[in-house]
């Protein structure tokens, strides 16, 4: 006789899931929005005219290419696949999924700015240790 814990993939949550709850409190995929968060995007966000559908928010693509970057994941489409398979992924790109034109469309068209940005000086100010 097995004494094995049951194995239910279809039960449905009761409530939608919290991707914050998953992810660890020191991860480093919160200190890569908490930094973005502290950084003026006013020359990105300013770039968009505002019309037609509403476009993805540049700080969530920065971090989804910042934390990419720093784990390794350069491609387009890897990013966007780990926007659906990575809870860290998940967490910064808000449970959203851009697809992977729009991520290189994004790192395309603000390549300067991006390369541009300091992150160490951000570190002094998060309450993160480098």
């Amino acid at each position: 006789m097995s004494n094995f814990r049951d194995v239910d993939r279809q039960t449905a949550f009761l409530l939608p899931p919290s991707v914050d709850e998953w992810l660890p409190e020191k991860h480093l995929a919160r200190f890569v929005v908490e930094v973005i968060d502290g950084l003026d995007l006013g020359g990105m966000i300013g770039a968009y005219r505002g019309s037609g559908s509403a476009a993805r928010h540049p700080r969530m693509l920065l971090g989804v290419l910042i934390y990419g970057y720093a784990t390794g994941a350069f491609s387009s489409r890897k990013l966007e696949r780990a926007t659906y398979d990575s809870v860290a992924f998940r967490y910064i790109a808000a449970n959203d999924h851009p697809d992977h034109d729009t991520i290189a469309t994004f790192r395309r068209r603000f390549l300067k700015e991006i390369e541009g940005c300091s992150f160490g000086c951000c570190c002094s100010r998060a309450r993160w240790a480098c």
